[in-house]
């Protein structure tokens, strides 16, 4: 298990630094007003001298070793445009704790949804939860977020009766951002579940407890959902990469002041330096919930091993 674990640590350490590389060479071919602000009331010879003291006149090669040398010390550079010189992770630090706390809201609120909307389709196959089950699911999966984002936001509020930004004081504000950010979970748990449920159900030992006598809900609470539960278990962490693509938009279309928004306004005002410093954040958090979910399946069943012939990743 720790020589498996360590081998996904390096594959994802090495993943990570292909991003970061992708993205930096990227920006780099962006135009350079991204890195001034009042770029057009600039002279040549200072929009020059501002290149060679951020050390962009320098090969893209020896920029980018530079950008590594200052990420491990924990420096992702400062901010040209949002915030004057200000440093990137400043900035940042004032942003994690609203998304962390719109983030494990909406995990919380997908679990709760999710998981017994799997469960009621599984146990109702063909009937009237497993087909309103399944019109979600392909609604989710077939029309755009950004669609019923809106949709959410128009009607929700007017059934609530609340503003359609965010206000940090008032939590009922929070109410549509939570469930706007749910919903893909909400889809994405119910889909897997019922289908792990199902291909339980038709397995040898579930006969054999039908043919002893056992009630159909004892069946599929104490067999059928435990041994479905450890597949879906790997998924969990996965969806807190679901959550962060949803929180981008969202955020932004409520006003919240978390990293979300933020990605969205620095690219607005083309400060590539924020942009590049939120990527390797959000790609972080992405690998990290592949590198849990296999842990996690480990912990929950035992008899799950990575490293001998057969089970092998």
């Amino acid at each position: 298990m720790i020589k498996y674990l360590a081998k996904r640590i390096f594959r994802s350490i090495f993943t990570l630094i292909i991003i970061i590389s992708v993205v930096f060479s990227l920006l780099r071919f962006m135009p350079i007003e991204g890195y001034f602000q009042n770029f057009d009331k600039l002279t040549e010879a200072q929009i020059q001298a501002g290149l060679s003291n951020m050390g962009l006149d320098q090969p893209l090669p020896v920029q980018l070793f530079n950008f590594f040398k200052n990420l491990l010390h924990g420096d992702l550079g400062v901010s040209r445009t949002y915030r004057t010189n200000v440093p990137v992770m400043d900035i940042i630090v004032e942003k994690i704790p609203v998304s962390v706390q719109f983030g494990l809201m909406s995990i919380a609120f997908s679990m709760l949804v999710g998981f017994p909307l799997g469960i009621l389709m599984a146990r109702s196959k063909g009937k009237f939860w497993d087909k309103f089950g399944t019109v979600f699911i392909v609604f989710i999966q077939a029309v755009p977020a950004a669609v019923y984002y809106l949709f959410i936001q128009i009607y929700g509020t007017e059934l609530l009766d609340i503003s359609m930004l965010y206000n940090a004081n008032r939590p009922i504000t929070w109410v549509l951002p939570v469930i706007s950010m749910s919903l893909g979970n909400i889809a994405y748990y119910a889909m897997w579940l019922r289908r792990y449920m199902v291909d339980e159900s038709n397995k040898d030992y579930v006969r054999l407890a039908r043919a002893k006598g056992l009630s159909q809900g004892k069946i599929m609470s104490k067999h059928v959902f435990r041994n479905a539960f450890v597949p879906m278990v790997q998924y969990i962490p996965n969806s807190i990469l679901n959550t962060v693509i949803g929180s981008i938009y969202v955020e932004s279309l409520y006003s919240i002041p978390g990293m979300g928004g933020l990605l969205v306004n620095v690219i607005q005002k083309q400060d590539n330096t924020m942009v590049q410093a939120l990527v390797i954040i959000f790609a972080s958090v992405g690998i990290l919930g592949l590198v849990l979910g296999d842990l996690l399946m480990c912990i929950v069943d035992p008899r799950i091993s990575f490293t001998k012939k057969g089970g092998a990743r």
